[in-house]
């Protein structure tokens, strides 16, 4: 039976959403209503006195967002981009409809294959690569180069090109009377070269310059001896360093050593850790970016990390970590070695630059990882996915322990957590030659990192590893799905659920609630069964709906839209049917709905940027359905999408005032928009559950400490 609870009506209206469930569609819907008023004198309909309509027409993309990033030298045969990841694809003018394609997810905006052969290196390497040529190559480069008051160079054999820039030998012009290999008077040295028009130059010298002027020279980076501009060009000058970690691997029939794999690790997690001592994340790590020295030399053994196009600072100015942020149409760095969180545009932070080092040791070792093959325009959402979806058990079931452990550690790291490198370097103790002066890798840089754990054993005891574990792991490899419930503190009133509610019993439960002054405010669905929120507190004066076969019937919403309705509620199932319900008495001024084939993000922030804010949310299947309106009460609003309940970036926005207004999820991810009211409430209190079942035991007890269902849907929770 359903539940009632009674006390005072609240006028003040109060949307929420809901959704759910999969369904058959067809291309992707965008429309948009403004509110209308008939002149008194005539049928014809005029805008709002405060709004124009809204010409959806074909939507304008937003420029390609550019957080001082200048990419150099690009290698693998995986997408490496810093762009906005997910794209639109255009649309036909339907009135005030628009009918397209699908936007969101990982789109083809994020697509640009490099091949395999192409070089990556930061400073130069030895090992030629012929880089693919881009069309409609820029000015030529000078044959002779000085700057900064450098020797003069000849321009010789062509290293590597990426999206920013490309890499030549130099050789010195005039005959010296030395055999250097490194350092500023090399006879041979590595040129940079990067276009005055290249995005990140937009502004004067690239970005990069401004990191190595912190980083140059610290333990694993190269030095840069010149730079300066000549011509059309900014122009490095760096020293020649040997083949990529990946033409080591790749040379070596796609192998290497358990040894040689733990000595990269160690050094590599000692390089990482001076370079974040400096304020500085790599974002981009991978095998290709990680160089050894000019062979031959006493530096033959010992590992750089170069291309700093990517690198960005995680903490500011006064110290303080930077703060916390998604943007879901944002990527930055290679699809293959991304962190999960860089794939979901999240701000970067010390713990990607360590997971992405831990996929590198993983493919070194195993020789490949199992989100490789991918294709498509949707291929960066279905790595990201399987990642998500891949345990470090299942990631590491071949490998020895130690890495297994690492992988854990680093999957498991918080936004602003301080890694802890010298218990990751200890793991690895164990597995390594006793005598550094043998061992493969160079690994004095990571001697003072273990010194710190007083020479540990690599295989930490057990009452260790159950101390040092992470107490909650965030992948599993069990995907699961679950409700997820919202609650809001509000002043006691009325308010009644309805779950496994089929078709034919739904007008029955909606007529009752209005007879008893209850109008919808949230709507789900789970295994093709409806879930009803209907209270006393939404402020609504009439209320309509449809249950249509189709996911957000446009043409009945247009007819509501006539006679001012809003969407206030909707919700899809599997089986292909969609609820979508409208009200009156809502503060909305004009209302815009988009239907996509994944998460809408770009779409959702161009219209953040017209005063529209996310009221509802829906999904069927794998497409979401998104309702901004304008008028909603919102100052700002954020989103968070992940592939399990995003219980970090709820927690960060919960702490920076917003509040949950809108929940969607689909079998693979869930969405929650979280919002800043206008007018603050008097009692902020939100609290949110996760259940496998409908959570009518749990609803009973909110009431108890008046706390109110605001939204709930059904989907994924755990990866």
């Amino acid at each position: 039976m359903p539940v009632l609870r009674s006390g005072v009506r609240r006028g003040r209206a109060k949307q929420k959403i809901d959704v759910l469930s999969p369904i058959e569609p067809q291309g992707e819907a965008i429309a948009t209503r403004t509110r209308r008023r008939k002149a008194a004198a005539a049928v014809k309909v005029v805008p709002n006195n405060n709004e124009k309509p809204l010409q959806e027409g074909n939507d304008q993309l937003p420029p390609p967002v550019n957080d001082k990033v200048a990419a150099v030298v690009a290698t693998s045969e995986e997408n490496r981009v810093s762009k906005e990841a997910f794209g639109v694809r255009g649309g036909d003018e339907f009135g005030i409809a628009e009918i397209g394609d699908a936007a969101g997810g990982a789109k083809k905006e994020e697509a640009g294959e490099k091949k395999m052969d192409d070089h990556d290196s930061g400073a130069g390497s030895n090992d030629k690569a012929h880089a693919v040529e881009e069309e409609g190559s820029t000015a030529p480069l000078p044959e002779k180069i000085q700057v900064g008051g450098s020797p003069l160079y000849r321009i010789d054999r062509k290293l590597g090109k990426g999206g920013f820039g490309q890499v030549y030998v130099g050789r010195r012009a005039s005959t010296v009377n030395t055999n250097e290999r490194t350092g500023p008077g090399a006879v041979e040295v590595a040129l940079k070269f990067e276009h005055r028009s290249s995005k990140g130059c937009n502004y004067g010298p690239p970005y990069e310059w401004q990191v190595y002027n912190t980083l140059g020279g610290s333990h694993g980076v190269p030095r840069v001896h010149y730079k300066g501009r000549q011509g059309d060009y900014y122009i490095m000058v760096m020293d020649m360093l040997g083949p990529s970690l990946w033409d080591v691997w790749n040379n070596n029939a796609h192998t290497m050593s358990v040894e040689m794999v733990a000595c990269i690790a160690i050094e590599a997690i000692s390089i990482l850790e001076k370079m974040h001592s400096r304020g500085y994340i790599h974002g981009d790590v991978k095998p290709e970016n990680f160089l050894l020295g000019p062979s031959g030399t006493p530096d033959e053994k010992k590992l750089f990390l170069v291309d700093l196009g990517l690198a960005t600072r995680w903490r500011d100015g006064s110290g303080q970590h930077v703060e916390y942020d998604q943007r879901p149409d944002v990527f930055r760095g290679t699809v293959r070695y991304a962190s999960v969180h860089a794939h979901l545009g999240r701000t970067g932070s010390r713990r990607d630059d360590l997971e992405s080092l831990a996929y590198t040791l993983v493919f070194l070792l195993r020789g490949r990882l199992p989100w490789q093959g991918y294709q498509g325009e949707n291929k960066g959402f279905l790595v990201c996915k399987k990642k998500m979806a891949t345990s470090p058990e299942t990631l590491c079931c071949f490998c020895p322990q130690p890495f297994k452990q690492f992988v854990e550690y680093v999957v498991n790291l918080k936004f602003d957590e301080e890694p802890n490198y010298a218990k990751y370097i200890s793991l690895f103790d164990g597995i390594i030659g006793p005598n550094p002066e043998i061992r493969p890798i160079n690994t004095d840089g990571a001697q003072k990192l273990i010194c710190q754990v007083g020479h540990k054993r690599g295989r930490l005891t057990l009452e260790e590893e159950d101390d040092e574990q992470p107490k909650k792991k965030v992948r599993m490899g069990m995907p699961a799905t679950q409700w997820i419930s919202v609650y809001n503190a509000r002043r006691p009133m009325k308010q009644r659920y309805h779950y496994n509610v089929a078709d034919v019993r739904l007008a029955q439960h909606i007529e009752k609630g209005n007879e008893d002054g209850l109008f919808i405010s949230s709507v789900a669905s789970c295994q093709n069964l409806w879930a009803l929120i209907m209270d006393a507190g939404t402020g609504f004066s009439s209320q309509v709906y449809e249950l249509s076969p189709h996911f957000l019937h446009k043409e009945w919403i247009m007819e509501q839209w006539e006679k001012n309705y809003y969407i206030t509620a909707v919700a899809g199932v599997v089986n292909g049917s969609s609820l979508v319900v409208m009200s009156k008495g809502t503060q909305y001024l004009q209302q815009s709905y988009k239907v996509s084939d994944s998460f809408p993000f770009k779409w959702i922030n161009k219209k953040w940027r017209e005063g529209f804010y996310v009221t509802a949310m829906a999904t069927s299947g794998s497409r979401w359905g998104v309702v901004m309106s304008r008028g909603a009460g919102f100052s700002d609003q954020v989103v968070e999408l992940d592939f399990l309940y995003p219980s970090e970036g709820i927690h960060r926005r919960w702490d920076c005032g917003y509040r949950i207004t809108a929940t969607a999820a689909t079998s693979d991810q869930a969405a929650l928009v979280l919002s800043v009211p206008r007018r603050k409430p008097a009692d902020e209190t939100q609290e949110t559950l996760r259940t496998s079942a409908f959570p009518s035991t749990h609803v009973k007890e909110k009431w108890a400490k008046n706390l109110y269902i605001a939204s709930v849907c059904y989907g994924r929770t755990v990866s």
